[in-house]
């Protein structure tokens, strides 16, 4: 029989380092799974042709978009709970978990009701090309369809890891992603549908991942999900708010930025938009070991804010950025060397290796900045530093990318492109190490105060 863990006593006590090892490996586990079926996803289309190719990536920051209103209430009122389990307020952790998650699915459905209603035009509006528009349509209409699973799965994933229950959130995530890589090419292939089969593959993981993940939330010590519970009060919207801001606003941009950077690509033709959409696939795959080393750190940071143990979120900061630089440089490198194959795998077309070796190799040279960038935000979102937080959130994709993208091709055309998100990085890491300067600064004085 497992013996029974209390979460409390662990996140505020146990050394810093197991505690985030024991809540990161969990997490990169899922993140990993997850970001590599989207892979194998992009390497299954990829035998049928380009189009199909570019269509899978142009969908991609709609996903993106499903994926912001989910860490919107997820983080938002994972966040809130973290902290309040620190501080042993359980009623309130319990009413934060009802509300925000079936909140997340009111927005979920009418996404998927509007998006179906206006599928033609917005396939357009997400930059598809009169040759990719039909791989567009039939892929985004499957997609839509599970929306609002994917926005629930989201919170629900979020709210235990929050809780300390990091392994539960993985079972559940694992068993979308592992259905995916085999209902995918079943469907597509032997059923013969094509991308139509990579859509209907897709959604019935993201169905299946969001009951086993709804199963497991009242499993062991997780908060029990009961009607009764949800509270329509502005106090929890605000905090959810407050703590999932940052969360949409790093994914919402993400999805602006991927659309924009597909619409500038697009002027390049159908393989420029190809390779681009490889390469978000591929540093997506990266990021989500840095993503979940910090999510491994959250349910620390919020205990410990709460139980007013500032030195250790200060500690668990400095340990993470630590995990992430030396994992981030050598898969550079890697990725330096290796550019033309690791996009040949994934289509086989000369043009878009070109494109695509080009765009990576411009971008694995700041991946080490990403992880401050990424870590840091993750910590000022659960700590409840909103404003910092937003702004953070905001710099990658949004404040430094979405100017660049607009000027930097018109100067250098395609190699613009390629490079953007590199330049971007390198504005957004200043901002930040700017920002957590002045938050150290207020843990300094909130330890003297204690």
């Amino acid at each position: 029989m497992r013996r029974h863990r209390d979460n409390y006593i662990f996140l505020t006590t146990a050394p810093i380092g197991k505690v985030i090892r024991t809540m990161a490996i969990p997490t990169i586990i899922s993140m990993l799974v997850t970001s590599i079926y989207n892979i194998v996803d992009t390497w299954y289309v990829g035998m049928l042709n380009t189009q199909a190719t570019a269509a899978v990536g142009i969908v991609f920051p709609f996903m993106s978009v499903i994926q912001a209103i989910g860490f919107l209430f997820g983080q938002g009122s994972g966040t809130y709970i973290s902290r309040k389990l620190g501080a042993k307020d359980t009623k309130n952790a319990s009413r934060m978990a009802a509300t925000g998650f079936f909140s997340a699915l009111v927005p979920g459905l009418l996404i998927a009701i509007l998006g179906l209603s206006f599928l033609h035009p917005l396939s357009i509006v997400m930059g598809s090309t009169p040759t990719i528009l039909p791989y567009t349509e039939k892929y985004l209409g499957m997609v839509l369809l599970g929306t609002p699973f994917m926005a629930g799965s989201m919170v629900l994933n979020n709210q235990m890891r929050f809780q300390g229950n990091a392994a539960n959130a993985m079972y559940g995530m694992m068993t979308g992603a592992l259905m995916n890589v085999l209902l995918v090419p079943l469907f597509m292939f032997v059923f013969d549908l094509g991308i139509l089969g990579c859509g209907i593959g897709t959604v019935v993981s993201q169905i299946s991942a969001f009951f086993v993940l709804l199963w497991m939330s009242y499993q062991d010590d997780n908060i029990h999900l009961h009607a009764q519970d949800i509270t329509l009060k502005w106090t929890y919207f605000k905090e959810i708010i407050r703590g999932g801001t940052p969360s949409l606003t790093r994914q919402g941009l993400a999805s602006i930025a991927t659309l924009m950077l597909n619409v500038a690509a697009g002027a390049y033709g159908d393989a420029a938009i190809a390779g681009m959409s490889i390469v978000t696939r591929i540093s997506f795959v990266v990021f989500a070991s840095i993503i979940g080393i910090g999510q491994g750190f959250q349910p620390l940071c919020g205990f410990c804010f709460g139980a007013r143990l500032f030195h250790r979120v200060r500690e668990g900061f400095f340990y993470c950025i630590k995990l992430g630089v030396c994992f981030l440089i050598p898969i550079g490198i890697l990725c330096f060397i290796f550019a033309e194959d690791l996009i040949d795998i994934l289509r086989h077309d000369p043009e878009v290796v070109s494109v695509g070796a080009a765009a990576i190799r411009w971008q694995v040279i700041t991946y080490p900045l990403a992880a401050v960038i990424t870590i840091g935000n993750q910590m000022l979102q659960t700590s409840g530093q909103s404003l910092w937080a937003n702004i953070v959130a905001s710099a990658r994709n949004g404040l430094f990318f979405i100017p660049l993208i607009l000027i930097l091709p018109y100067i250098w055309g395609l190699e613009g492109v390629e490079m953007c998100q590199a330049v971007a990085d390198v504005f957004s890491f200043i901002l930040t190490v700017y920002v957590l300067t002045r938050y150290f600064r207020k843990l300094k004085r909130l330890e003297r105060k204690e």
